[in-house]
């Protein structure tokens, strides 16, 4: 192995996932871990396969269609990614991980086991010995099946770094490969956490023979941190996701460990795999797809992270770009250029600088995004690639659709009643309108889409903003949403075993805000009446 290459494991689809709001169709997953793979990720952990039927067929899915060459190529011309599957250290988690990531070119089983005192005391019910005694048996069961084995000590920040030596020892004897140390619940410091890596690099017999692996949560803002600290003392497997998403307060961020070892090359001396440039798209497809915002003053890939208010700084960017500028912004695919395409550019043109924009698109999905692009050129005099981002992904929201919208009309002010007339088209081709009065006409539009889909659920969040400036702009609205028939809705935590209400994000955009907020909560219930209809499928099969 290159000692100077880190591995970068993303975990988007499996820990990102547990996000309040996160819940993706496994569309959207192997949207997503086409364009992880793209990026030149190293490990896509595509999900939680014992969670359900449809969890174990989404990665199977992308074990086959992600996890392999493309037709034509082989492995060794393309970047063909690891495909992981989580497993708690039991044989039934373990062979559903398998079935699920089986097909893929370089398949690996990700099984786990607490070792602090508080998780075995209170959770496992187990002693110490119980606990080496169940790694060495499982690992050695997963790599019975699979060749490629990743093991976590869960809560690994709290454990006694003696008996984090001995459980780890006895994993790399059973036949795991990488070794992964959870900060679980974001307690450690820097200086502890790189202490703690330093001690089982060279405490653990065996340790130089396999990837040792940092995975850090943010729960007191350390994440990053602690992660850098791990790869300072040698490890070399990160494990991120997009836009720091995860449970509570989040994971690493991928975008920050990659551009902290590009900027800083410097003081690392270490190198990723990672494409820079495609990290601003897909930081935006993941946040779409969730429907989680990204915070403007987000590192990287805020809307703020490359924006100079202040005249003193506006006074050194004008002299020299380095002053306040220590990444250029296209080094991560933010194009400073405003003119891309105008009304009178041909399909070629459009398809060709989608394709530069790393977006691989059928005849059919092309055809359909000329024609939305044909449909904005004659509203916009300038269009930008954060206009094609927006237009591509809303394409994608809308093709997966129960129901679409097919025509809007409002009325409101500061006379009358806000009114909304919705007319969706079903999944039976069938058109349905509904005319509805609210507060607002977001409201009174939302209203009328609920009575045509008969849709029982609780908005919990609404955001809209510009693309891009101007009186012209394309407006993106992401909301959040939870059923409100309860168990149809609820999944388990791998980790914490616990059951939690899922909620849905939808994402929508248009020139006109109140189209693109009817598009963003159209998406989420259709999410969410597609998991009503696989749980209840699940029942009646069951």
């Amino acid at each position: 192995m290159n000692s100077k290459h880190v591995k970068i494991f993303d975990t988007s689809l499996r820990d990102g996932e547990q996000s309040p709001g996160a819940s993706l169709t496994s569309a959207e997953k192997l949207e997503i871990a086409r364009n992880l793979a793209r990026m030149g990720v190293d490990v896509i952990e595509g999900g939680f396969p014992a969670a359900s039927p449809d969890d174990l067929e989404g990665l199977r899915r992308i074990a086959v269609e992600v996890g392999n060459p493309p037709p034509g190529e082989s492995e060794f011309s393309a970047h063909v990614p690891i495909i992981c599957g989580l497993a708690r250290a039991n044989k039934k988690d373990i062979d559903a991980a398998w079935e699920a990531v089986r097909s893929a070119t370089y398949p690996r089983i990700h099984t786990f086991l607490a070792t602090s005192p508080i998780h075995m005391r209170y959770k496992l019910r187990m002693d110490p010995e119980e606990v080496v005694e169940r790694v060495r048996e499982m690992v050695g069961y997963a790599h019975s099946l699979c060749s490629d084995v990743e093991f976590s000590p869960e809560d690994a920040g709290r454990s006694d770094p003696e008996f984090l030596y001995l459980v780890l020892g006895e994993a790399i004897k059973a036949g795991a490969t990488t070794l992964n140390i959870p900060d679980t619940v974001g307690y450690t410091t820097p200086d502890e956490y790189g202490a703690l890596i330093s001690g089982i690099i060279a405490n653990v017999p065996g340790a130089e023979n396999v990837t040792i692996s940092v995975h850090c949560h943010n729960d007191l803002g350390l994440a990053t941190a602690n992660t850098l600290a791990g790869i300072m003392v040698g490890a070399r497997q990160a494990e991120v996701t997009m836009n720091g998403i995860g449970e509570r307060a989040g994971n690493t961020s991928l975008e920050e460990i990659v551009m902290t070892l590009h900027t800083r090359r410097g003081v690392f001396g270490l190198e990723t795999g990672i494409d820079t440039t495609q990290i601003s798209r897909v930081s935006r497809m993941v946040s779409n797809y969730t429907g989680i915002p990204i915070q403007p003053n987000k590192a990287i890939v805020g809307a703020n992270a490359f924006a100079h208010e202040a005249g003193i700084h506006q006074d050194g960017m004008l002299k020299n770009q380095q002053t306040y500028e220590i990444m250029r912004p296209e080094t991560v695919g933010l194009s400073r250029s405003r003119l891309v395409l105008g009304k009178h550019s041909g399909r070629h043109a459009l398809k060709v600088h989608l394709a530069e924009m790393g977006y691989d698109m059928t005849a059919e999905e092309l055809d359909r995004t000329f024609e939305r692009f044909k449909q904005l050129a004659d509203k916009k005099k300038i269009i930008t690639e954060a206009d094609l981002e927006a237009l591509v992904e809303d394409q994608a929201y809308q093709s997966h659709e129960v129901f679409s919208l097919d025509g809007l009309q409002v009325a409101c002010g500061t006379m009358g009643m806000p009114t909304a007339t919705v007319r969706l088209r079903g999944p039976d081709d069938t058109l349905y309108i509904q005319a509805s009065v609210g507060t607002g006409p977001v409201d009174a539009t939302y209203k009328a889409i609920d009575m045509i889909i008969g849709s029982k659920s609780k908005l919990l969040e609404f955001n809209v903003h510009a693309v891009t400036e101007g009186i012209d702009a394309i407006g993106e609205v992401t909301v959040r949403l939870q059923g409100e028939n309860g168990i149809h809705q609820a999944r388990t935590s791998p980790q914490s075993e616990q059951i939690h209400l899922r909620t849905y994000g939808g994402y929508g955009a248009d020139t006109d805000i109140i189209v693109a907020s009817a598009k963003a909560y159209l998406a989420a219930l259709n999410k969410l009446l597609r998991s009503t209809q696989h749980e209840q499928a699940a029942e009646i099969a069951a």
